[in-house]
């Protein structure tokens, strides 16, 4: 599932890292080229709590090999034609599968982790993986072939299908438990709404400061520090590969610490990164970038249990809605942020991302801890029945029993039936 994730996720990553290349080759604009990110994430973000709900009545694993053909097509198709309309059409379906991926991805990954916060952390590294390989995958063939190689990109996809058709025949028997288990928790009225949306709240904020510097970071430390596109690859790389390593750390501390803890003081440590990353010139900028991309990622797999735990009986709708359309939100901000860089700068139009973390924090402040559900486990399977034994012929009946021995008198005293001892002789 892991595995799927990263080539589902190279998808979102390949957008942002197409960026460039568009303003290069096409000349497009800052608001031009930031549409294409709302492309990718306007229709993901409506669509991909209606998939949540689907997953919510019927298991539709099938979704999960499907949709990620649907998002590899749409970007391998971004390149080939040179209508700015076009490209927004293809790249707008790339999001659509995106979307139909994640909510059921994420109902599956949580039961074949059994509740696991560090294997959901395994789960989330994978997507963050391919945000990191996004960049040096778009690099590897877009500078050696132009946009119009594009159509090479759709190969994560192939392989991510085969990942997940394998993943879901591995874990198909523990899969029909849970509708068992989300009947029971809705039927008990556990879902708790007011938690479920101020953390909602607080990750529109996390995903508009991370669309916002994923869209612009690259043009950002080009400009800052005049190192030309490899400055500005290597800062997109260390914000998504910052995000893998930040995963990890968020399951295993969740392990240790409360999630709620831990998702506050990450959005704390936020606040002073994005600063840095806005106001701190020279080379420091980078690890600014690598803090960022940390306090970013810590809570990100447990945004998600989160979620599910704060809404048990709808837990494809709390997926889509956390890993989908608040996160996808963030692309709906980010033309916004390029039509205010078109007209003062792009440092002026990044500084309003310092105060959203804040924001976020003072959404989470007093959030309490779900309870956790119960581990899913496969149903034990049926003993065999023993056949009946078959008729045995009656043993002989020996002509004299052997009699047992008298330890004082050292001599044969009694029959073996008439022998009761507190040894059994």
């Amino acid at each position: 599932m892991s595995l799927g994730h990263t080539c589902v996720d190279v998808y979102q990553g390949a957008v942002a890292a197409l960026v460039p290349y568009f303003v290069a080759e096409r000349a497009y604009g800052y608001a031009a080229a930031s549409g294409i990110v709302l492309a990718a994430s306007l229709l993901s973000s409506v669509v991909q709590p209606l998939f949540g709900a689907l997953t919510d009545r019927w298991a539709l694993p099938w979704l999960l090999p499907v949709s990620t053909l649907v998002g590899g097509a749409g970007v391998a198709l971004s390149g080939v034609f040179g209508s700015y309309t076009l490209t927004l059409a293809v790249v707008a379906v790339s999001g659509i599968g995106v979307a139909a991926y994640h909510p059921e991805a994420a109902r599956v990954a949580r039961v074949a982790s059994r509740g696991s916060h560090t294997a959901m952390g395994w789960f989330s590294l994978g997507g963050n993986i391919g945000f990191a390989t996004a960049p040096l995958l778009v690099a590897v063939v877009v500078a050696t072939g132009g946009l119009r190689a594009s159509p090479l990109l759709v190969v994560p996809a192939l392989a991510g299908a085969a990942l997940c058709a394998a993943a879901l025949r591995e874990i198909r028997a523990p899969l029909a438990a849970t509708a068992a288990a989300a009947r029971a928790a809705k039927d008990a009225g556990a879902d708790d709404w007011p938690s479920f949306l101020r953390l909602s709240g607080a990750i529109v904020c996390r995903s508009i400061v991370f669309v916002g510097l994923s869209t612009f970071i690259s043009l950002y430390v080009r400009e800052r520090s005049g190192g030309g596109e490899l400055a500005g690859t290597v800062a997109l790389f260390v914000l998504y590969v910052g995000g893998a390593v930040g995963t990890v750390a968020g399951g295993r501390l969740a392990a240790r610490y409360s999630r709620v803890v831990v998702v506050r003081r990450s959005y704390a440590l936020t606040v002073l990164a994005v600063a840095g990353v806005v106001l701190v010139p020279g080379p420091l900028l980078y690890l600014f970038v690598a803090l960022t991309s940390a306090g970013l990622y810590v809570p990100f797999s447990l945004h998600v249990t989160l979620g599910q735990d704060y809404l048990p009986s709808r837990v494809g709708t709390a997926s889509g809605v956390t890993l989908g359309l608040t996160v996808s939100v963030g692309g709906v901000a980010s033309p916004l942020i390029g039509a205010l860089a078109d007209v003062t700068s792009l440092r002026t139009a990044l500084a309003p991302l310092i105060a959203l973390p804040a924001l976020g924090w003072l959404l989470i402040r007093t959030l309490r801890e779900p309870a956790l559900p119960e581990p899913v486990t496969e149903p034990a399977r049926p003993e065999p029945v023993a056949e009946p034994a078959r008729p045995q012929a009656a043993a002989p009946v020996p002509a004299a029993e052997a009699p047992c021995y008298d330890h004082p008198a050292r001599a044969d005293s009694a029959p073996a039936r008439d022998c009761r001892s507190d040894e059994g002789g």
